[in-house]
Parts: C-alpha cells; sequence; structure tokens
C-alpha cells in the first residue's frame, strides 16, 4: 500500500469508513435504481421531483461543508458565504445561456433575451468564453476564489477577527446582491438567468439528465468531504485549530496566521462555487436572491444544527433542515421563518455541539456505563 493510499485510509476509523460507504451506496445505488427501474406507481419509486429534491439538499450539504471547514476548524464565521456560492452558480448560468441560442423567445444566436429585451447590441467581454464547459466550471471556481482571496487578504492582514469579520463579510454579499440586481450588469437583474435547454447535450428536462446531474453532486458531495477531511486532518488542520482556540500564541509561535487563514478561505469560496455551479441545472434559475444576506446566515444555522467542527455533522444538519423546510413551507409556510429562529436558539442553548455533539455525548456515556458495569463485575 503507497503513502497516498495510507494516508487516504488514515483520513477515517474502520467505521467511519464503512459509514461512508454505506452512505455513498444509499446515495449513488439505490436512489437512482428506485428512480429508474421501480415502477412510478410501486410505493418503492422515488419520483423525478424528490432526486432533484435531493440532488438540491446535496449542493446544500457541500456549501455546508465549505463553511465548516473555515468556522468550525479556523473560527472564521463567514455571513457571506452565499456570495462565492451565487458566483458560481452565475457562472454556470451563463454558459447554460450561451446554449440557448436560437432556441430563444427572440432567436438571437448569441445573446440571451433579457440582453435583446434590453437593447443590447452586443455580447459584453465578460460573457466571452462561456459556451465552454470547462471554462465555465474554471470560472466557477476561479472566480469566487478571487474574490474571496482579495477579500481576505485585506482582511485578515489587518487582523480582522469574530464579529467583526462576520459583519463585513455580510457586508460583502449584500452589495453584491445590489450589484446584480441592476439590468445594467448584463446578468439578467431581478430575474437573474433562467429558461435553460440542455446541458452538454443533454436536455435538461429530461428525467435521466436530472438523475445524473444528482449523481454528480452525491459524488462530488464525497469528494469535497475527503478534501475537507484531508485538510483538517493534516499539520495545516492542526495549525487552524490552534489558531481557532488561541490565534495570538499561534503568532507568538512563528506561524504564518494571516497565510493559514486566507489558504482556507480561498479554498473554501472555490466549493461554495462548486455547490452552486452543480445547484443551477437542477433548479432551473439563479437570480440575485441567492445573495440575501438571510441565505448566508441560514448556512451557518445549518452547520450550527448539525455541529460545527465536524464536517458530517455540517452536511447532515443542512440535509435535515432543508428537509424541515421543504415539509414546513408546503404544510404552514407562515411558521418557517418562527421554527428556524427557534430551530437555532434552542441549539445554541441546549445543543451548543449540535446533533453530531448530541450522538457522540450519548455514545460516550454508554461506554462509561459499560466500562463501570465491567469494573463491578472484576471486583465483584
Amino acid at each position: 500500500m503507497g503513502p497516498l493510499s495510507s494516508r487516504l485510509f488514515a483520513l477515517e476509523s474502520r467505521r467511519g469508513w464503512t459509514v461512508f460507504m454505506g452512505l455513498a451506496a444509499v446515495l449513488m445505488l439505490v436512489v437512482p435504481v428506485l428512480n429508474l427501474v421501480v415502477p412510478q406507481d410501486a410505493w418503492l419509486h422515488v419520483s423525478t421531483f424528490w432526486v432533484t429534491t435531493l440532488g438540491k439538499f446535496l449542493c446544500f450539504a457541500m456549501l455546508a461543508l465549505a463553511l465548516d471547514l473555515i468556522w468550525g476548524y479556523a473560527g472564521i464565521l463567514s455571513l457571506g458565504h452565499g456570495a462565492f456560492f451565487g458566483l458560481g452558480g452565475y457562472a454556470m448560468g451563463m454558459y447554460l445561456m450561451r446554449q440557448i441560442g436560437e432556441r430563444g423567445v427572440y432567436g438571437h444566436p448569441e445573446l440571451p433575451d433579457f440582453m435583446v429585451f434590453l437593447n443590447w447590441k452586443e455580447l459584453p467581454w465578460y460573457w466571452f468564453g462561456f459556451d465552454s464547459f470547462a471554462f465555465a466550471v474554471l470560472m466557477a471556481m476561479l472566480v469566487p476564489g478571487s474574490l474571496a482571496f482579495v477579500f481576505g487578504w485585506l482582511a485578515f492582514r489587518s487582523r480582522i477577527t469574530g464579529v467583526y469579520f462576520s459583519i463585513i463579510s455580510q457586508a460583502m454579499v449584500f452589495a453584491m446582491m445590489l450589484a446584480f440586481f441592476r439590468n445594467e450588469m448584463g446578468f439578467g437583474g431581478n430575474n437573474g438567468l433562467t429558461d435553460f435547454k440542455d446541458l452538454l447535450g443533454f436536455d435538461l428536462s429530461a428525467s435521466t439528465t436530472k438523475v445524473g446531474l444528482y449523481l454528480a453532486s452525491a459524488l462530488m458531495l464525497g469528494l469535497v468531504y475527503l478534501l475537507c477531511r484531508y485538510v483538517v486532518t493534516s499539520k495545516l488542520g492542526r495549525v487552524l485549530i490552534a489558531v481557532r482556540d488561541a490565534e495570538s500564541r499561534v503568532r507568538f509561535l512563528g506561524y504564518s496566521v494571516t497565510r493559514a487563514k486566507l489558504f482556507v478561505f480561498t479554498l473554501s469560496a472555490m466549493l461554495a462555487g462548486i455547490a452552486g455551479a452543480l445547484y443551477v441545472p437542477q433548479v432551473g434559475i439563479i437570480n440575485p436572491g441567492e445573495f440575501t444576506p438571510a441565505k448566508s446566515i441560514e448556512i451557518a444555522i445549518w452547520v450550527a444544527v448539525g455541529g460545527r467542527g465536524t464536517l458530517f455533522g455540517a452536511a447532515a444538519g443542512a440535509v435535515a433542515v432543508n428537509g424541515a423546510k421543504s415539509l414546513l413551507t408546503g404544510i404552514a409556510p407562515e411558521i418557517w421563518l418562527f421554527f428556524l429562529g427557534a430551530l437555532f436558539i434552542l441549539v445554541t442553548l441546549l445543543m451548543p455541539r449540535g446533533l453530531v455533539g448530541v450522538v457522540r455525548q450519548w455514545h460516550e456515556r454508554r461506554a462509561i456505563a459499560k466500562t463501570s458495569r465491567s469494573d463491578s463485575h472484576a471486583s465483584a
């Protein structure tokens, strides 16, 4: 077994790998089979609607992992991660708009419908290259990464931390929301980008394409989890935990706190961009609503509910909260926001380590009780 293989298997315990592979099998094998093979009138059939919904949840889980990487392990609470998610989504949306061509309402071979409606005469320079899928994927990572690098360099170099960093990150995403609402920006204004037709020649309305996008999301979620796990278990991960717990001491020991923070913040932004790029073709639209500050705050709630500093808990929290959201907005949409606020307050007060922390405490108590019983039997 080579060093790379040894390092990979060392990322998780045997139980951890069992859980990981079990979830991978369910997500990548069971769900597609229940959708494509099981008849629609069978009770085991998973509808295409739910496949798309699950794919959306997996994208949110990736976004939660990206935030947990910096908040749970480096102590950087960003309330602007919706900006990186939205930028990745817009990059993929621009590619999908370029694929429409003459099939649009106005039949223009190059300009999207909203540009024709607004009397744009030519395609803006920043739309060039987005007729290529590879270029769009690259921009979905580079644009959020570049913004995070510049923003992080200015913030971390000035030693802005804690609540002050959270406030300016929220100001950043709010400024982007205002900018993207403007028609002059060339991104569709309030309506955003929508009416997508196909992706790499595959019809986006076809069930098989939706299953393919779901599988791509599940695969990418697994890769993002392993990448984050690799980072937090490396020497850099130990430095980040030390920065989270005692930043001044880490500086005193001679480590470059700014570089460590900047690297992980940029990486987190790029992962959020990938999540946004996978999200857009599944939901069929991207608009400035993704930049609202409330969306970024909601991401932090996912991580807090699941358990920050655990990775798995962050992903589980994203799926659990959004599952509850889908259920409650259908049953009683007027109480959803009250439920979300109450959930965050209860988790903060009663479960500071989140759902994963509760499960771990339960296992620890069981282990202690088992040890106590063993000791009592041995003494008897």
